[in-house]
């Protein structure tokens, strides 16, 4: 069996996954969430690994203030988000104060 080539940020579907899943980090529906998730994708949506995206692809379905507040640690984050990506999301929000 062939496998298909692996793909590179150079491939145009990889590009339009990341510009599309930016597009939804700065369009969630609240300023705070938006600010918080579209300045993290402006600084690493083009460096993210697959894992990456996939943990981010998965946060988009929670909703904006428990994304808000688990970033800023109101509240525990659940398992199923507590993922390399929500402490780069923590690490990037303190040392990026709005």
């Amino acid at each position: 069996m062939t496998m298909p080539p692996h793909r590179t940020l150079d491939h145009p579907a990889d590009n339009a996954r990341r510009k599309r899943l930016r597009f939804r980090c700065w369009h969630r529906g609240i300023k705070e969430t938006d600010l918080l998730l579209g300045r993290f994708a402006d600084a690493h949506i083009f460096t993210l690994d697959e894992d990456r995206l996939l943990e981010l692809e998965a946060l988009m379905d929670a909703p904006d203030w428990d994304i808000y507040a688990w970033v800023s640690g109101g509240k525990p984050i659940p398992p199923q988000f507590d993922t390399p990506l929500m402490q780069m999301l923590q690490d990037f929000t303190r040392d990026n104060p709005v």
